[in-house]
């Protein structure tokens, strides 16, 4: 059974009511609260890291999961994967991490003291990190940068992180197989990737790629953006990495390089595929419709993807039947 840990709810405040704080001349008192609920988080993450770290070789990832920062269970699939992959650099690189209050690897910077680059393309999010009375303790480096296939290997470089290191996730809510089909400076042990889980498991689905994808405005359902599983498995395949499994969640994908899987066990896209349940999908006017299952794919039937089986761009519906 997952270990899970979502005390954290008490402790978001949410980002329009931080800001309105914040600007609002409290700062150091929302900071106090940050810090106290911070220190208790951090106890039941603490417990939380070494019971999944004690986890038996092979599991299903969902069986390890705990979130503290992270949206869904990623904190404990990233806990059990330390503790079962040799992983060589303690370095690690996110992107699409908004104001860092949820994130992949926040728990990792904080409580395994990892260094680390996080990218988000609004700059008011990176503000919000850079004033975080946590920044100054921990190796980090946050910029505003919105990352593209084409300068994805420039912002890396730029940064100084090139070479081996230990875990990358891309979630940029679009083109996330564009961007790390570019990425060629640096070389992870672990690499986490968005999927859209809509797809569902059989085709290999990817959006055309447009350095301004934006699924908030590419399609008024939001639900038109990334990749298929099957897309993300056959693209890491020839790189050298292993598909691992996905989180509970049916978000993100997790793949091991092969040289450094450990105990890990490498699964089927049949044995790994997780369909979401979380509802996001929005009306005309952006409102939320709650629409779940397979029938969100009728609400995308006119979107556009590229068949990498065919090598041709076709709509949903035709692919899908619909």
């Amino acid at each position: 059974m997952a270990v899970r840990v979502f005390a954290r709810d008490g402790y978001v405040l949410g980002r329009w009511l931080r800001r309105t704080l914040r600007v609002a001349g409290v700062v150091e008192r929302v900071n106090r609260l940050e810090a106290q609920s911070e220190r208790q988080l951090f106890l039941l993450g603490q417990e939380a890291s070494r019971t999944v770290r004690a986890l038996p070789d092979g599991i299903p990832l969902r069986r390890a999961e705990f979130s503290v920062f992270s949206q869904f269970g990623d904190d404990g699939i990233i806990q059990y994967l330390l503790s079962a992959v040799p992983v060589p650099d303690d370095r690690f690189v996110e992107f699409g991490v908004e104001d860092y209050t949820e994130a992949t690897t926040r728990f990792l910077l904080q409580h395994d003291n990892w260094r680390g680059l996080v990218m988000d393309g609004d700059a008011d999010n990176v503000a919000m990190i850079r004033r975080a009375g946590w920044y100054g303790r921990h190796e980090l480096n946050a910029l505003q940068a919105w990352v593209t296939a084409e300068n994805v290997n420039d912002l890396l470089t730029g940064a100084g992180v090139i070479g081996p290191i230990g875990l990358l996730h891309i979630d940029i809510d679009g083109n996330e197989l564009h961007v790390w089909n570019a990425m060629t400076v640096v070389d992870p042990a672990i690499v986490i990737l968005e999927y859209n889980a809509v797809l569902g498991p059989e085709h290999a689905l990817v959006i055309p790629y447009h350095p301004a994808f934006d699924r908030r405005t590419a399609h008024s359902s939001w639900l038109y953006f990334g990749a298929s599983l099957r897309a993300l498995v056959e693209a890491c395949a020839p790189r050298g990495y292993a598909f691992v499994g996905c989180n509970g969640a049916g978000n993100n994908a997790y793949f091991v390089k092969r040289e450094h899987l450990g105990r890990v066990r490498e699964v089927t896209i049949d044995e790994g595929f997780v369909m979401s349940r979380f509802r996001e999908s929005r009306d005309a006017e952006g409102h939320p419709t709650f629409v779940g299952g397979t029938d969100r794919l009728a609400l995308i039937r006119d979107a556009r993807y590229l068949d990498l089986d065919q090598d041709a761009v076709r709509t949903v519906a035709d692919i899908f039947g619909i």
